[in-house]
């Protein structure tokens, strides 16, 4: 059997992953690289930001509960977290590309329809980004 020694390391992917992004161009290209997530397929993150604090509203549980079920109509909610002092539901989402920010929200909204809340989640009120809190 052949071996062939290597003397230095390479800049390309180490696994194969669900991302199409090709082989890393450089060295100074490998820190402008996103995080790496082994263990499922690429996620899209969002937050949305509702009109009131989550633990303002009656009956919260039933509208967090409407709202990720509309939003599991097209896609796959893999994390979600509510942020009751901010209003803020903080999600990541699969497939990637099963949402848009404008696409999210008009799903979302169907919570105040079926819930009878007044919460609201306005169409300014959703970013494609999500920071999620460790709470140990």
């Amino acid at each position: 059997m052949a071996v062939f020694t290597k003397v230095n390391g390479t800049t390309q992917p180490v696994f194969a992953l669900d991302v199409a992004n090709g082989s890393i161009a450089g060295t100074a290209n490998v820190a402008a690289q996103g995080p790496v997530q082994i263990q499922g397929p690429k996620l899209d993150f969002f937050t949305l930001t509702a009109n009131a604090a989550l633990t303002n509203a009656g009956n919260v549980n039933g509208y967090l509960n409407n709202v990720l079920q509309s939003i599991q109509q097209t896609g796959t909610i893999a994390i979600y977290q509510a942020g009751a002092t901010a209003g803020t539901i903080s999600l990541a989402i699969y497939p990637s590309g099963a949402y848009t920010t404008a696409t999210l929200v008009t799903a979302a909204q169907v919570a105040n329809a079926t819930g009878g809340l007044n919460i609201g989640i306005p169409t300014a009120n959703v970013s494609s980004t999500a920071s999620f809190t460790n709470l140990a």
